[in-house]
């Protein structure tokens, strides 16, 4: 008598369970996270230290003026704000020079052309490390709005000497088109909750260079950031470097906004192959293993293959609708990401295409970083870099 399922079946019912139970599994570590994580005490330093943000800075964004001056905004004593570009050419400095105009005595704008190594956005803080003037920084992408209490939640942790940096996590936002809103569920519903899940389960040690907050001597003791240079996934290493010298991390449950911009499809395409390759760089072992927790594309095989038989559908309506409904209750309940409930119809979509990202992650050698061609060597370095067309 035929078996229910082939072997093929079978092999496509793995990750369509595997998925499922990883959903909940995330659903589980976003609770635990929201209500048993405690927020830091306001009262844990007898003073609040000064502060450097360090702002990278390349080329115009959306909503870059309010996103640029939310950090010049902060409820806290004593901070400075260094933007860094390394043109003196991008369009982005007309920007930069009105902000500091407006607060001349909290705003510096670094325009230095460093080239330690391929990685743009390491270059561009090395530029902007000589003009910091605290002990204690921040490093807040360009595209990163922040509420005026941002520094006193990701500075908190640091009065425990045992901390040696501290993260936040980030919520995409302001996208209007519908490849726009593809990237938002690719962060707020898919990455986000992995991070969340690896922070409350202990399964990986990591870094948001997003948004992040360590001490100057820390630096100095994972080797700079020339150090850093030469890697794409340059916060992970970093976090790595960090964690490895006994540096324990903290990450706050609070959250900044990012910013969703992009052009056009290709772009946004783009992004999401050259963010899987960057995780694939980051975690070779455990991006390879993310296989199993990708049930939609892996259930619509099932399904296909069994011709949408009642079992097939069935199988199909309970993994889809499982996906579904824990990350509406992730982005609704969790993260209070509205804007991300209204973009769930497309998460079906988002995680077939994100498959298909996946394995390319696997056989291009190229990365595309803001109109540049990386080459991405085994050991996630960047080799040389070449002009894009």
């Amino acid at each position: 008598m035929e078996s229910l399922l082939s072997f093929a079946q079978w092999l496509f019912l793995i990750p369509a369970v595997g998925g499922s139970l990883y959903g909940v599994l995330c659903l589980w570590a976003v609770w635990h996270f929201c209500t048993q994580t405690r927020p830091p005490s306001p009262c844990s330093f007898s003073q609040w230290p000064p502060v450097t943000i360090l702002k990278p800075v390349c080329g115009l964004e959306k909503n870059q003026k309010i996103n640029l001056r939310s950090a010049c905004l902060q409820d806290y004593p004593e901070f400075q704000v260094v933007f860094s570009v390394q043109d003196p050419n991008d369009p982005a400095v007309p920007i930069l020079k009105e902000i500091q105009q407006e607060y001349p005595e909290r705003v510096s704008v670094a325009v230095e052309n460093l080239q330690a190594g391929p990685n743009g956005k390491i270059n561009n803080l090395l530029g902007a490390l000589p003009q910091a003037r605290h002990d204690i920084l921040v490093i807040s992408d360009s595209d990163v709005r922040l509420e005026p209490d941002y520094l006193k939640n990701i500075i908190a942790p640091l009065a425990d000497p045992r901390v040696g940096f501290v993260c936040t996590l980030y919520k995409a936002t302001s996208a209007d088109r519908w490849y726009e809103k593809m990237e938002l569920l690719t962060l707020n519903a898919d990455f986000i909750p992995s991070v969340v899940f690896a922070y409350v389960s202990g399964a990986s040690k990591f870094c948001l260079g997003s948004s992040m907050a360590f001490r100057r001597g820390s630096l100095k003791e994972m080797g700079g950031l020339e150090a850093l240079a030469d890697y794409l996934a340059e916060d992970y290493e970093m976090g790595r470097r960090l964690w490895a010298s006994g540096k324990r991390m903290v990450l706050v449950p609070y959250f900044v906004d990012i910013g969703v911009d992009l052009q056009d499809l290709s772009q946004w395409w783009d992004h999401q192959v050259s963010w899987d390759q960057k995780t694939r760089a980051a975690q070779p072992a455990g991006f390879f293993a993310s296989i199993v927790t990708r049930s939609v594309p892996f259930v619509l095989l099932l399904a296909a293959s069994r011709l949408g038989d009642a079992l097939g559908l069935s199988l199909l309506g309970g993994v889809l609708g499982l996906r579904l409904a824990t990350a509406a209750v992730i982005l609704g309940w969790g993260f209070r990401d509205r804007e991300g409930l209204k973009s769930l119809p497309l998460l079906p979509l988002r995680d077939i295409a994100a498959l298909v990202s996946w394995v390319l992650a696997f056989t291009k050698k190229t990365v595309i970083w803001r109109g540049a061609k990386l080459i991405l060597t085994q050991d996630g370095r960047l080799a040389r870099r070449e002009s894009s067309r």
